[in-house]
């Protein structure tokens, strides 16, 4: 089930899967949202942690891409708690990345929400969204070299490794341990042979 918003100002989508509410970011978050961002293991694979500043920028900015582009990252809640888990969603990014313009798929979610097939539920969703309803002829998502979790995301959505697309990710230094990046790609085309074929 996919609805609008009525707030123009909001426009990005309320989204139902079987277990998972993905819907627009409200200030309520914040707090749940800084605790996801500073726990050292969930941000294991970025530059940093993030102090409550930071995060409470992060989310603001979110809320910006969601008024400019209409998607964002935006929060994932159980249905059956009621808790807020972290983020899934699609963003266009703004880094001068090689493959650009592109909409990426991406996610962060809470050290609890591991390994219950959160991150795949929802981005699944997504993909659906991308593909059924924004149009999109493909939907890319990147990471560092060693982020195996999120590359495992990837493959089980049916995302396909570009060999040839590894990049040194330009937000960071050259010398930094996760500078070099790993891309992975879905043509709308091979995401409709795969829901043909489920």
């Amino acid at each position: 089930m996919t609805d609008q918003l009525e707030d123009p100002s909001e426009v990005a989508p309320v989204i139902e899967t079987d277990r998972l509410l993905l819907r627009p970011w409200a200030d309520e978050d914040r707090e749940a949202f800084a605790a996801l961002n500073a726990d050292p293991e969930v941000m294991r694979y970025f530059p940093s942690t993030l102090d409550r500043a930071e995060s409470d920028a992060l989310l603001d900015t979110a809320r910006q891409r969601s008024r400019e582009d209409g998607i964002c990252f935006q929060p994932v809640v159980v249905k059956e708690s009621g808790s807020f888990i972290g983020f899934v969603g699609l963003n266009r990014p703004r880094h001068a990345l090689p493959f650009a313009p592109c909409v990426e798929i991406g996610w962060r979610l809470a050290r609890s929400a591991w390994g219950h097939g959160y991150a795949s539920e929802a981005a699944r969703a997504w993909l659906r969204f991308g593909f059924e309803t924004l149009n999109l002829g493909e939907i890319v998502s990147f990471t560092t070299v060693t982020n195996t979790p999120s590359r495992r995301v990837m493959e089980r959505l049916g995302m396909q490794r570009d060999q040839e697309g590894d990049f040194d990710h330009p937000a960071l230094d050259p010398g930094h341990p996760l500078v070099r990046h790993v891309l992975y790609r879905l043509r709308v085309s091979s995401w409709r042979e795969r829901q043909a074929g489920s």
